[in-house]
Order: C-alpha cells, then sequence, then structure tokens
C-alpha cells in the first residue's frame, strides 16, 4: 500500500496539482532579464525621432552637375531638437567634409544646442510645382541643410552651397540680414533665445577651430545661420 502511495505522488509531480496527502512542489524556469529586448524611449539617442531617412541618391535628385554630385556625401547626425528629444536627420556635404560636420553635430548634442531639423533640400517636402526648391521653403521651415546647387542669395555666382562647402543651421533663429532684407521673412536675431548662434555658441566655436568661417562675423552683411569651409572647386566650374 506505501509503494502504491509513493507512485502515484511521483506521477503527480508531472503536473500542476496539490492533492491532500501529497506535498507538490511546482517550479518554473528561471528566463534572465537579457533575453528580453529592451524598449527605449521614443526621442532617446537609441530611438531617435526619425526626420529624414533618404538615400544618397534621392538627395542628389535637384540638378547639379555630374563632377559635383560625385563629391558629395551623406551624413546621417542627432541632435536635440526644440521638443527636448533627441532626433535623426541627414546632411549632404561635401565627403571631405564629413568629420568635421560629425564632430560639430556631436558636439551641440550633448550641450543640448537645439535644432530644429536636418532634412536634405531635395527630400519630397521641399518639393513644390514640379521643382526643388531654392531654399525659401527650407528656410522657412527652420530646417538645417547643407548641399544645394543655387547661386548666392540676390546674386549671379554660386553659393558655396553649391559645392557642398556650406552649411546653414537654424534659419528662423539666425537669420540672413542686409540692409531692410531679412531672410526667412520675420525672423529675428535674438542672442537670448534657444538655438541662436552667438560668438560664444559651442557649435561657432568648434566650426571655427575645425577652420570654418561664421557668417555672423561678416562685415558687409549678417548671414547668422551660415558656415562655410571652402576646399578646392572642380576644375570645370572655377
Amino acid at each position: 500500500m506505501r509503494l502504491l502511495r509513493s507512485i502515484y505522488c511521483l506521477f503527480l509531480l508531472t503536473y500542476p496539482l496539490v492533492l491532500s496527502g501529497c506535498v507538490i512542489k511546482t517550479y518554473e524556469p528561471q528566463i534572465s532579464p537579457a533575453a528580453y529586448p529592451r524598449i527605449y524611449p521614443l526621442g532617446s539617442s537609441e530611438n531617435p525621432i526619425i526626420d529624414s531617412n533618404i538615400t544618397l541618391s534621392q538627395a542628389l535628385r535637384k540638378f547639379a552637375p555630374p563632377e559635383i554630385k560625385e563629391k558629395q556625401g551623406l551624413v546621417e547626425v542627432l541632435y536635440y531638437s526644440f521638443d527636448g528629444k533627441i532626433h535623426k536627420g541627414q546632411i549632404i556635404i561635401d565627403k571631405r567634409l564629413a568629420e568635421d560636420i560629425r564632430e560639430v553635430f556631436m558636439v551641440a548634442l550633448n550641450d543640448k544646442f537645439p535644432i530644429n531639423s536636418v532634412i536634405p533640400i531635395s527630400h519630397n517636402r521641399f518639393f513644390n510645382n514640379g521643382n526643388w526648391n531654392d531654399d525659401n521653403q527650407s528656410m522657412l521651415a527652420n530646417n538645417t541643410s547643407g548641399f544645394n546647387y543655387r547661386m548666392v542669395t540676390a546674386g549671379k555666382k554660386l553659393s558655396n552651397h553649391a559645392y557642398g562647402f556650406a552649411v546653414d543651421i537654424n534659419p528662423v533663429q539666425n537669420p540672413y540680414i542686409k540692409k531692410d532684407v531679412v531672410l526667412p521673412k520675420g525672423a529675428v536675431y535674438d542672442i537670448q533665445a534657444p538655438g541662436t548662434l552667438t560668438p560664444e555658441s559651442s557649435v561657432v566655436k568648434t566650426f571655427k577651430r575645425l577652420g570654418w568661417t561664421w557668417g555672423g562675423e561678416w562685415n558687409s552683411l549678417k548671414d547668422y545661420q551660415h558656415f562655410e569651409k571652402v576646399l578646392t572647386a572642380p576644375e570645370a566650374l572655377k
């Protein structure tokens, strides 16, 4: 009888039951926390908000001579934006300047210098009436951008943006000002406003340390959004 009772209890060990006369312990496997994927909040550096995610060929859809296009590279950057979250965007720049751009954006991110968005000019959002916009839509959107095959503002020669030698940051906080002309329209340069570039800004200091020129220090006009570093232009366009 005792033997039969023991056999019965052993049989019950394979089932999640407790019957009178048999005390059965059940065990659950221990799963390591590493087995579960970690979920990062949207807007963190591990899970940034995506502002632009296009290919290099898409970013170069707007017309430019092939000898200029072939020198351009797409740089993905993280930045702290005005919503207090981390965003990810893309900037097109001459490939020789890519490391400079990465360093500047890393400094801006570490200092939580807010940047509204970083989207190439040839993104769909700047395509209007069958044409790639020449800068106005990007400036009005307070968008930071680099390469843009166009002429200088109110001029007849190619801008350094046309070679991928220039970057504009937060145009709304850092407008182009020449006498009564302010671009983008309605923008105000206020050194107290977040996202404004000043001589003491870490972004300005980093660009200058890397050999870039800041338009905020020009005499004939002020282009507070603008930074440029002129390299050798393509021979065909000299």
